[in-house]
């Protein structure tokens, strides 16, 4: 039976490997286990099971989901870096009291967009992907919102607010209008607003996946 050939460069499933070999127990040590539950986190995780056997439909579900809030996350950490916080996602960046090997390690929000997006035009692209990723995304605010902590005015390393379930902080709820009303607007503007047109733009410019 003939093989198909290897779409992704096996260098580079190595060296997410490795990196992902890094950052999982680092992140376990000091985070802790709820930190894998950011949607960033898993994609990071999603990407290195499907790498490998090169899984369009876990590759194109990270891409719907993380391409557009990972750019506001780039967004807002060059916003830092000229001396003003612009959405408050990338500021734990320039803590001083956070290691600088954990927020070097943090760097993956500003490459993995961009590596998705190689895997999509190397893989294809799985149309199944919004309503997959969806779903995901919907589960996740749930737990986040119903069974993780809310923002908390000193964290340190605990994970809180987890996907932005309070408002754009960690140190403080937001106070714009009622929590559900918040809470509500991310399950649906999220679709809307991020994932859908990440799908369009893939399903017209990227390869249909085979």
């Amino acid at each position: 039976m003939m093989q198909t050939a290897s779409r992704v460069p096996l260098a580079l499933k190595l060296a997410y490997t490795a990196y992902m070999a890094v950052l999982i127990p680092v992140y376990w040590h000091y985070y802790g286990p709820t930190n894998f539950l950011y949607f960033c986190d898993v994609a990071l995780i999603l990407t290195l099971i499907a790498i490998w056997p090169e899984n369009a439909l876990l590759i194109s579900m990270c891409a719907v989901g993380i391409v557009v809030p990972q750019a506001l996350w780039v967004a807002d950490f060059l916003s830092n870096a000229a001396g003003f916080s612009l959405l408050g996602m990338a500021d734990y960046m320039f803590d001083a009291n956070r290691s600088l090997f954990l927020r070097l390690l943090s760097l993956f929000h500003g490459w993995l967009p961009f590596l998705l997006i190689f895997l999509v035009w190397r893989i294809g692209y799985d149309r199944r992907a919004f309503w997959s990723w969806t779903a995901l995304a919907w589960v996740l605010l749930l737990i986040s919102f119903f069974l993780l902590p809310p923002p908390t005015p000193n964290p340190g390393l605990v994970p809180v607010n987890i996907n932005y379930v309070w408002g754009m902080s960690d140190y403080a709820a937001q106070t714009w209008v009622p929590s559900y009303v918040w809470f509500a607007g991310q399950l649906i503007g999220l679709p809307l607003l991020a994932y859908a047109p990440t799908h369009f733009v893939l399903a017209h410019l990227m390869p249909k996946a085979r």
